[in-house]
C-alpha cells in the first residue's frame, strides 16, 4: 500500500476515503508546511495532498532531486503555490480540484459585493459598539447593486458563475476582461483594456488566477481609473493586488470601498487596511462550506486513487 501524507486536517469522510487506498499520515497542524516538512514529504511519501500555503517551489525540488513522491494532489483549484515545471522536472505530477469550488467562491464574491456596497460590515461594527442611536433617513447610505455595471477580470468557471449571479439575480450589466471571448447564455461585453473597463464599472471583481502573469495586475492605475463610488472585490489570490496601492485608494476615497477574501501576504493583513471603515475583510472563506470542502477532498482522493491504480489522472495540471 502506497504511503500518503495529508498536510492539513480535512473533513473525516475525505480522510476515510483516502485510507481505503493508502497508508495515510495525517498532519494535525493547520499551518502551512515548513521548508523542512516539504523536503521530508517529498523524500518519505509516495504521494502528498498539499493545499494553499504549502510552497513547493523550485528550491524545494532542487534539494530533493530524486523524490519518492510522484504526485502532489492539490486540495484546491489554485496551484500557484506549487512550481509545476520544477515538479515535472523532478518526475512529480500535479493535480487540482476544479469545479468543486466554483459556486461557493462565486457566492462569497456576491457576499462581499453586497457587504461592501451596503456597508454591512461597518454597520455590524456600529451595532456591536453600542453606539447605534437608531434608524434615520440618511443613516449609512450605501450603493444599490441592482442594474449597476459589474466588470469581472477573469472569465473562467468562477468568473462566469459570478457574472451569472449578477445578471440574473441583480439585473446588472456584465463586462469582462479575459484572454479569449466566452460564449454565455446572457449578454456580456468583452473589453480589451482592464483600466478602461474599470473606469466605467460600479463594481470591479478580481477572478483571475494567481502567478507571475497576474502579479499586481490591480495597481494604482486601475484604482485611479475607477469611479469614486465604485467598489473593488477580490476573491482570487492576494498577490494579484498591489495592496499598498489599494490602501491608498481607500484612504484617499479614490474608490467607494472594497471587499477582500484574500490578501497579498496572507495571513498577514496590514494594520492600515484593518483600520479602514470602507473595506470588508473576510478570512479566506471562499470555499468554507462543509459540503464544498468535502467535495474538494473527494476530488483530490479520486486523483490519488487513479495514481495508485496506474490510471490517467482526472484533473492533471
Amino acid at each position: 500500500m502506497k504511503k500518503l501524507y495529508i498536510t492539513r486536517p480535512l473533513p473525516e469522510p475525505v480522510v476515510a476515503a483516502a485510507r481505503e487506498e493508502f497508508d495515510v499520515v495525517l498532519r494535525r497542524n493547520t499551518s502551512p508546511l515548513s521548508q523542512s516538512d516539504m523536503r521530508t514529504a517529498l523524500r518519505d511519501y509516495d504521494a502528498v495532498l498539499p493545499t494553499l500555503g504549502d510552497m513547493f517551489d523550485a528550491k524545494v525540488f532542487a534539494d530533493v532531486p530524486e523524490p519518492r513522491c510522484k504526485l502532489l494532489a492539490n486540495f484546491g483549484v489554485g496551484y500557484n503555490h506549487i512550481d509545476v515545471a520544477a515538479a515535472k522536472t523532478a518526475g512529480v505530477e500535479v493535480t487540482n480540484t476544479p469545479g468543486a469550488v466554483t459556486d461557493a467562491t462565486a457566492d462569497i464574491a456576491m457576499t462581499l459585493m453586497l457587504m461592501s456596497a451596503r456597508r454591512a460590515a461597518e454597520g455590524e461594527r456600529l451595532v456591536r459598539s453600542g453606539k447605534w442611536t437608531g434608524w434615520h433617513p440618511t443613516q449609512m447610505l450605501g450603493m444599490h447593486l441592482s442594474r449597476k455595471t459589474v466588470a469581472i477580470a477573469g472569465m473562467g468557471r468562477i468568473g462566469q458563475a459570478i457574472a451569472q449571479r449578477c445578471y440574473f439575480g441583480f439585473g446588472m450589466k456584465v463586462m469582462y476582461w479575459n484572454r479569449s471571448e466566452k460564449t454565455m447564455e446572457f449578454d456580456a461585453e468583452r473589453v480589451e483594456d482592464l483600466t478602461e473597463m474599470a473606469a466605467v464599472a460600479d463594481v470591479v471583481v478580481a477572478a483571475v488566477p494567481g502567478g507571475s502573469e497576474t502579479q499586481h495586475l490591480f495597481d494604482a492605475d486601475v484604482f485611479n481609473a475607477m469611479q469614486p463610488h465604485a467598489h473593488f472585490i477580490n476573491i482570487s489570490r492576494g498577490e494579484v493586488v498591489d495592496e499598498q496601492a489599494l490602501i491608498s485608494a481607500l484612504q484617499d476615497n479614490v474608490i467607494g470601498g472594497a471587499g477582500l477574501d484574500v490578501y497579498e501576504f496572507e495571513p498577514d493583513v496590514p494594520e492600515a487596511l484593518r483600520q479602514l471603515e470602507n473595506v470588508t475583510l473576510l478570512p479566506h472563506l471562499g470555499t468554507a462550506a462543509l459540503e464544498v470542502r468535502t467535495q474538494m477532498g473527494m476530488m483530490a482522493v479520486e486523483n490519488l486513487k487513479a495514481f495508485a491504480q496506474g490510471k490517467a489522472l482526472p484533473n492533471k495540471v
